[in-house]
């Protein structure tokens, strides 16, 4: 994403807007919490505090930049909106994310919808399971 992403948001260009984005985009972890891009942002040397950081994921998202995933346990997480709709997968021992599409999932939930009287407009779907690898590099140690 470029400047001019924020500009056509409706967003003045900042040095913290431009850094937080930057950590967006070049993350190996497509879901991030705001303490993590906070930890980010403190370990190179930026000067931009926890408020800022979650006032401006605020801003991203009601820009529709990111998108933002509510774990259980009041977690949230945050991604780049890059189109198309995909659901979730959380590990309950490392609290990895990974992103699915399975088109039998969509096709069921829209036949539950329709035959409970609801047209579905949007929904999120997290799955929460135990990643089977025991050597799982994500797990803390």
């Amino acid at each position: 994403m470029e400047t001019s992403n924020l500009k056509k948001a409706g967003l003045k260009v900042t040095l913290p807007r431009m850094k937080i984005l930057e950590i967006l985009e070049n993350s190996e972890t497509r879901h991030l919490t705001a303490e993590a891009i906070y930890r980010e942002l403190l370990d190179s040397g930026e000067e931009i505090g926890l408020a800022t950081v979650y006032r401006v994921l605020t801003q991203f998202e009601a820009a529709g930049l990111v998108c933002r995933l509510h774990l259980e346990g009041n977690q949230a997480v945050f991604e780049l909106e890059r189109g198309g709709h995909h659901d979730h997968i959380v590990c309950n021992q490392c609290g990895r994310v990974e992103e699915f599409f399975d088109e039998t999932i969509e096709r069921r939930q829209r036949e539950v919808a329709q035959h409970h009287g609801f047209s579905i407009k949007d929904h999120a779907l997290v799955l929460y399971g135990d990643c089977t690898d025991s050597a799982c590099p994500h797990r803390p140690a």
